[in-house]
């Protein structure tokens, strides 16, 4: 498949980004054959002598060497080497050796010197910096030594690095891509536990997710929200961050739905994110549209709508598309992160769900610190989000009076 093909080009480093049972390991066993091999099963092939890198000496064995998809499985006879337990190796018919080393052990690699490298799931390497670091010193044989990583992404340092470095490649598959060669049984249940969770588009998406240093959401966090059920709610709101241009490279327009349960003190009272609306490149009138059909599908009462850009024409827009419209307009006095730490502080104290499926939006609010916002563009969803929840959980409750209690 095109994913686990090697691109052209002069690269060092070659990342297969996939889900489980993409095919990366295939992939991986594929394109060492292509650097050992020959023409003939006796000539010689581009590289001679290989690293094998897995997490652990077993993994290399069991998955890289003898795995189904291994290098041994897709070896044809005349060209299948010969594994030499004693000494680590598969030796080839031609000559070429790979030898299998452990993560766990990286000053294994001082001392031998490769041409070519496998390093199958680094993202779960425990000493990940310091084997990756010995390996590039052992890569400096040949003319273009060349390392093929195959990978399920993890928001791991070592690998945004690689992915990072101006020599590096990649290639990417969701599990979806090799359906032909998996369960039908198998994708079915893992799709129904685990679509629209971060777990499920990182481990069947083969989506790097990542949480921006000091991020005000963290990823379990965000996990930890999900729910199947939404309670019968007491108030639903429409958020909106509107855009003041439009146009394929303006700003999202951020319209976030969300309700809460509001009986009792203000301590028991949970939010529940129903819904980014948001929507991208529309003028005035398509964000006011689509920001108005979100309180119509949710019954919302009311939209809170930010003017700081747009002033009175955010107002005026609104209420062309619907005369009648429930509408609270907001100024923000502060910056971003000081409106977002309190609602931030409700998701710490567990009482903010989201439905699942709500991907863009948490990743936004993954690259949220205490810095400020760390991904590109502007914050669109997590400035609704705020808004929605501020009216929903922060301002009611600053007027909430406990009852008091007479004592005879």
């Amino acid at each position: 498949m095109p994913h686990q093909l090697p691109p052209e080009g002069d690269w060092r480093a070659w990342v297969i980004m996939g889900g489980r049972g993409a095919g990366k390991t295939r992939a991986g066993a594929e394109w060492v054959r292509s650097q050992v091999e020959g023409s003939r099963p006796l000539d010689p092939g581009k590289a001679r002598r290989v690293a094998l890198v897995g997490e652990t000496y077993d993994q290399v064995r069991e998955v890289m060497i003898f795995g189904d998809s291994g290098i041994l499985a897709c070896s044809p006879p005349d060209r299948r080497p010969n594994w030499k337990a004693s000494e680590r190796k598969l030796i080839w018919p031609n000559g070429a050796e790979a030898q299998a080393f452990t993560a766990q052990d990286p000053e294994g690699l001082r001392g031998p010197q490769f041409d070519a490298a496998w390093a199958d799931e680094l993202a779960k390497w425990k000493k990940a910096g310091d084997t990756w670091d010995m390996l590039q010193f052992a890569l400096r044989l040949g003319e273009t030594p060349q390392v093929c990583v195959t990978t399920t992404p993890r928001n791991e340092e070592t690998l945004k690095a690689l992915l990072a470095s101006p020599s590096t490649v990649t290639t990417h598959a969701p599990t979806e891509a090799n359906r032909a060669n998996l369960a039908a049984s198998f994708l079915e249940e893992v799709r129904t536990r685990y679509a629209g969770t971060r777990l499920g588009r990182q481990e069947l998406d083969g989506v790097l997710l990542g949480d921006a240093e000091g991020a005000l959401w963290q990823g379990k966090m965000l996990e930890a929200a999900h729910v199947d059920h939404v309670p019968d709610l007491d108030r639903i709101v429409v958020a909106l961050d509107p855009a003041v241009s439009a146009g394929e490279g303006a700003d999202a327009c951020g319209i976030v739905v969300a309700g809460a349960v509001t009986q009792g003190a203000p301590q028991t009272w949970r939010a529940y994110v129903l819904e980014d609306a948001t929507v991208q490149g529309m003028g005035p009138t398509g964000w006011a549209e689509a920001a108005i059909a979100a309180m119509e599908r949710h019954g919302a009462e009311r939209l809170v709508a930010e003017v700081n850009q747009g002033g009175q024409l955010v107002a005026e827009v609104l209420r062309q598309v619907d005369p009648m419209v429930s509408l609270k307009t907001v100024h923000a006095a502060k910056g971003k992160v000081a409106r977002a730490e309190p609602v931030a502080a409700l998701y710490e104290q567990k009482r903010v769900r989201h439905v699942r499926g709500l991907n863009d939006l948490e990743d936004q609010m993954g690259q949220m610190t205490a810095r400020g916002f760390q991904g590109r563009g502007s914050p669109d969803r997590v400035d609704a989000l705020v808004w929605a929840l501020h009216e929903l959980m922060i301002e009611p409750a600053k007027g909430f009076r406990q009852p008091r209690v007479r004592t005879l």
